[in-house]
């Protein structure tokens, strides 16, 4: 919040402002005209399929990590279930029994075999879903950049037709807008998934 409040106060800020405003102001112009139907919108069939894989990776990895979290949930209730119990069977264990010797050995190891297997599961499972699961917030934002470049394109695309239409052409607004449509095309060329 800091940083935007200083680059607007400092020397060409409201300028970078304006231009930031000029821009989401024209992808939402060029939405509204793309649902109206009034601009023919750039479709990326390869690009969506990608967009859609992700999403049913992010549900799946999402449910996943749910159910996860419940099983180790489980797991731990488990454990303090059966420590319970062979704390029980201890207290009720008579020493003069045969075996008496060799309970309280059986418990311990029943507890260490347990917490063992709750510390592989949350380091090798939880962990590693965690780190998975981080990943999708930042393919979201590439993709929504994608999205809005795609929009950029688009609305360039329409300003480039509406000077080559126009009465008097401006030869060199046409080469600025080409310029536009250039860069906007070879990145979606470099890029063409993510």
């Amino acid at each position: 919040m800091a940083e935007s409040k200083a680059s607007i106060s400092s020397k060409g800020g409201a300028n970078v402002l304006a231009k930031r405003m000029q821009k989401q102001f024209n992808r939402a112009q060029e939405k509204v005209l793309q649902r109206l139907g009034k601009s023919e919108e750039t479709k990326d069939e390869h690009f969506e399929h990608c967009v859609t894989n992700l999403q049913y990776q992010q549900n799946d990895g999402y449910r996943i990590y749910k159910d996860l979290k419940a099983y180790l949930n489980a797991v731990t209730v488990m454990r303090d279930a059966s420590n319970r119990l062979f704390q029980s069977l201890y207290d009720a264990y008579d020493d003069k029994w045969d075996g008496a010797e060799d309970l309280g050995p059986v418990v311990e190891g029943e507890e260490l075999l347990w917490k063992d297997y709750e510390d592989k599961m949350h380091d090798q499972a939880l962990i590693t879903m965690e780190s998975y699961m981080s990943q999708f917030p930042d393919v979201r934002e590439k993709v929504a950049k994608r999205n809005r470049k795609l929009v950029d394109y688009d609305s360039t695309r329409h300003h480039l037709t509406g000077l080559q239409n126009a009465k008097k052409k401006d030869d060199i607004k046409i080469g600025k807008v080409l310029y536009a449509i250039f860069d906007l095309f070879h990145t979606f060329l470099f890029c063409p998934c993510l």
